[in-house]
């Protein structure tokens, strides 16, 4: 049953996230965003997640200590009238701290998620450039077109890599990785990714790397080579528009696809009396990622303080508030 109380409720709250010690993570997410996460490596943090293998945590108001699962479960109204909510959060949003490559994996897309996969959703995602050192690349698709035969091939005489599409990662890159497009972050990378809720990854290779058992990870070759695009890589890098912090606040269209659409907001109050205004229409929720700088949230009843590596769930139909400070954003919604 919906929650029609909706007016004392609509405010945006801090959410706390759950974390990965992957074996090819680092530590700059507990150093540049003062996660305090007890986990070394600490690879990933699940910001906004109502994923069962790693729920975020509301940490301010009314709802603060309970999982998102729960608070969503008992108030379905944040989630707002959009067709991709069906009654559940339909994105997860990470941090990810590549200290050394990840695997080479693919994931699929909803079809085959659906039908093999116990009716789980597929994964299209967006990632975001927040650092990466000098010679930092990562894989999107294949250098030429390939097919089935040769890409198995290829993996029986770990060859695989002579085929694959390596670009170089520079800060604010932005990629699409659509379903069935085979990829790899490298080493030296550090990203906000947004995407599909699915926690569905086909390993195809993974440089021989044994886990902290000593057993080599698992691969997913035969899954893999039924989802992957066999296409040569297409458009990749996303173009975006540098701004002047000086000029204020301002927004701009990063990232749009049928699963989100992506913002990025450049809050600057400091030497203005207009403060950036908000307000969320009933059809979507939206969540900030803080990615650079700090501020405060300004509502009728409670105010919200913000800094670097922060993430914020605001409802669908939410009051109206204000921002002030400064502060680079995304702002991920359905």
């Amino acid at each position: 049953m919906i929650n029609t109380n909706t007016k004392s409720n609509n405010y945006p709250f801090l959410l706390k996230p759950s974390a990965k010690d992957y074996l090819w993570g680092g530590n700059r997410l507990n150093e540049d965003f003062n996660k305090n996460i007890d986990l070394s490596p600490l690879a990933e943090t699940w910001e906004c997640s109502t994923h069962p293998d790693g729920p975020s945590y509301v940490a301010s108001g009314i709802h603060k200590g309970k999982n998102l699962i729960e608070v969503l479960k008992e108030h379905p109204e944040y989630l707002g009238t959009h067709p991709n909510t069906n009654g559940e959060l339909p994105i997860l949003i990470k941090f990810i701290d590549a200290k050394k490559d990840l695997s080479v994996q693919v994931h699929p897309d909803d079809e085959y998620a659906k039908k093999y996969e116990n009716g789980q959703l597929g994964k299209t995602e967006m990632w975001y450039v927040l650092d990466a050192t000098k010679n930092a690349k990562l894989v999107h698709g294949f250098k030429t077109d390939v097919n089935e035969r040769i890409i198995r091939k290829a993996i029986e005489d770990g060859k695989l890599e002579k085929y694959l599409n390596k670009v170089q990662v520079h800060k604010d890159d932005i990629f699409f990785i659509e379903a069935g497009t085979v990829h790899a972050i490298g080493e030296g990378t550090l990203i906000a990714e947004i995407q599909e809720n699915s926690n569905l990854t086909y390993r195809l290779y993974d440089y021989n790397r044994v886990d902290k058992n000593g057993k080599l990870r698992e691969l997913h070759i035969d899954k893999a080579l039924k989802v992957m695009n066999y296409k040569a890589s297409q458009k990749v890098k996303q173009p975006m528009k540098i701004y002047n912090y000086k000029k204020g606040s301002c927004s701009n269209l990063i990232c749009r696809c049928k699963y989100f659409e992506v913002h990025k907001n450049i809050i600057n109050t400091e030497n203005t009396k207009e403060m950036f205004k908000m307000k969320t229409e009933s059809n979507s929720f939206h969540v900030l990622l803080c990615l650079e700088g700090c501020g405060t949230i300004l509502t009728d009843k409670e105010n919200i303080q913000f800094f670097k590596g922060d993430c914020i769930f605001i409802p669908a139909n939410s009051v109206e508030f204000r921002i002030h400070g400064i502060a680079s954003i995304l702002d991920v919604n359905c």
